[in-house]
């Protein structure tokens, strides 16, 4: 992508805790807006190196893993058309322990660098790992601070916010993203988390097979002091939303 057209492509930062958020959570998405010409950075806390899954059979041990995850994140975002990759450098599972106004200093400093039009990052209490919720609450406080108010999501799993009331939520505040054609982006980025995702058997089945075993939307939550959305289906709120605004020439 020329310079022209990165600083007219709509922006999306994602902020993540270890290599494979972005693709088994919500890799259909970011290939979408890669797809659409937007411009995708991606940060990831950790290197995932305390991560219990070391490849089937196991090939991997402490000292390996780090750099093994770090190449297959790489390869994931190539299938998913990231085209910026940040590490934290904070050891996996020691997010929550790290010095919580530094590490929101530092996600502010990036939205003020990069200035996303629309932030994923996970949940501070659903995020479900303690070093999602960190990086999440650190995220939401960024934010906040960047001067920033719209624009911020949090990610979930599957189809839990199919039916948000269960979560405190209403329909009102979930942005549904239709990702039915770009499952084989997302596919191709789960097989590049091979030590992750050799273990599960179902997506190295044929394509059409493991494809199918795919959603077709993901879900994402406005944050609770957001303006109400303008669409339901589109991350980025504007009234042309639906428009492409840049591709690589």
């Amino acid at each position: 992508m020329n310079n022209m057209n990165r600083n007219t492509a709509r922006k999306l930062l994602a902020v993540f805790a270890h290599p494979d958020d972005e693709t088994f959570i919500c890799g259909g998405t970011l290939a979408k807006y890669a797809a659409e010409g937007a411009d995708i950075t991606l940060v990831s806390a950790t290197r995932g190196e305390m991560g219990r899954r070391m490849g089937n059979p196991p090939y991997l041990n402490r000292e390996t893993i780090a750099a093994a995850r770090e190449h297959e994140l790489r390869e994931a975002c190539d299938c998913l058309g990231i085209r910026e990759l940040i590490f934290l450098d904070i050891r996996d599972k020691t997010v929550e322990f790290t010095d919580e106004e530094s590490l929101t200093a530092r996600i502010e400093d990036l939205i003020r660098d990069i200035n996303p039009d629309a932030v994923l990052t996970f949940h501070e209490r659903l995020g479900g790992h303690p070093d999602h919720c960190a990086i999440g609450k650190a995220t939401k406080a960024a934010f906040s601070r960047a001067g920033r108010k719209d624009g911020l999501y949090y990610i979930s799993f599957g189809d839990m916010m199919a039916v948000p009331e269960r979560f405190g939520y209403t329909r009102s505040d979930i942005v549904k993203i239709n990702v039915s054609e770009h499952l084989e982006a997302k596919l191709a980025a789960f097989r590049a988390h091979r030590c992750q995702s050799e273990i599960d058997e179902w997506v190295w089945l044929p394509d059409a097979e493991a494809l199918a075993r795919f959603g077709m939307h993901e879900y994402f939550i406005k944050t609770e002091l957001a303006a109400p959305l303008v669409n339901d289906d589109d991350l980025f709120q504007s009234e042309d939303s639906g428009a492409v605004f840049a591709f690589e020439s």
